[in-house]
């Protein structure tokens, strides 16, 4: 968000009157730094779309809460968008340490889990395989891979976090890879 002569021409008297205790432009201005704010975050996080309104309400929050800090000397535009820039380096450190402690979920090879099997009673092998998880990551797999639910009408049915129905069927997917390659059930 660099500061543009438009938007700051625009901002700049809204926020002067608010910060002055004017509260319908300080309404105006938190609605103009808000669709400012969505463009911004938009280039950014397209990893994230669904963070876009989240962080948009965490900033303009840092703004009610900062205000007494802004410098009339310097334009809002740019003050606004140090608040911004400090929010999405947050909300990337949040990610990167919540990513850090889980491989992808579709990232299980799932060609280790196609076996042949030794008989044909292949479903009653898969069950018994099944049964030899915890009942999390059983139910996890069994709603998205088998039923073909998706991972938020999984999360839907389980009362479960859709990131949680994600690491469980992860986590299960490995295990019953590992399972299958020792041969052992």
């Amino acid at each position: 968000m660099t500061p543009s002569s438009d938007i700051e021409s625009r901002l700049r008297p809204l926020w002067l009157a608010a910060q002055a205790g004017d509260e319908g432009a300080y309404r105006e201005a938190l609605a103009l730094m808000a669709a400012r704010l969505r463009a911004y975050f938009r280039r950014r996080m397209s990893a994230w779309p669904d963070d876009v309104e989240d962080l948009v309400q965490e900033t303009l929050l840092a703004v009610h809460l900062k205000r007494g800090t802004y410098d009339p000397s310097f334009p809002v535009s740019a003050w606004l968008t140090a608040i911004a820039q400090h929010k999405l380096v947050d909300l990337w450190r949040r990610h990167g340490r919540k990513e850090g402690l889980h491989d992808a979920y579709d990232e299980v090879d799932e060609a280790e889990l196609a076996a042949v099997p030794a008989e044909p009673h292949a479903a009653r092998d898969v069950g018994v395989l099944l049964r030899s998880l915890p009942a999390a990551q059983r139910q996890a797999i069994e709603l998205t891979r088998l039923q073909g639910l998706s991972v938020a009408e999984a999360s839907s049915q389980t009362g479960a976090s859709e990131a949680s129905i994600k690491v469980q069927v992860h986590r299960g997917l490995k295990r019953l890879a590992a399972l299958v390659k020792k041969g052992t059930t």
